[in-house]
């Protein structure tokens, strides 16, 4: 118990951190379920626009090439809000687990988002039998 607490206590800090900024986001985490290979599996994230200024994404960065973020582009003003798609491609059968980092212009912090789940391997065809 003594180990979860200091533990818990710096989960609900960096959860209250990631929506201190000039933006929230709806959701930071998605998860898939499972999803057949060699189908890929997007996401829209939606972020409001809490500050009193305009808001620009400066980059979207995926951790690997088979993850692909594309956002909203331009200036979000005040209340309104944008998207963030991620895109897995599915090529890989077995669990996964994607970051994407979201930057926005003046804001040192930025935002982590994560997708995950499982790609569920192609079904090999059975071999037709010959009489």
């Amino acid at each position: 118990m003594k180990k979860i607490l200091p533990i818990l206590m710096l989960l609900i800090a960096s959860l209250s951190m990631a929506q201190d900024g000039p933006v929230a986001f709806s959701k930071t985490e998605h998860q898939f379920g499972k999803i057949p290979q060699g189908v890929p599996a997007s996401f829209v994230f939606e972020f409001t626009n809490k500050s009193n200024k305009p808001q620009v994404v400066e980059f979207a960065n995926a951790d690997c090439g088979c993850t692909s973020p594309v956002y909203t582009e331009g200036a979000i003003p005040p209340g309104k809000k944008g998207t963030v798609k991620v895109t897995y491609n599915a090529a890989e059968a077995g669990g996964f687990s994607k970051n994407v980092t979201i930057k926005f212009l003046g804001n040192n912090t930025p935002y982590i988002l994560v997708v995950k789940g499982e790609v569920t391997p192609k079904k090999s065809a059975k071999p037709v039998k010959k009489s």
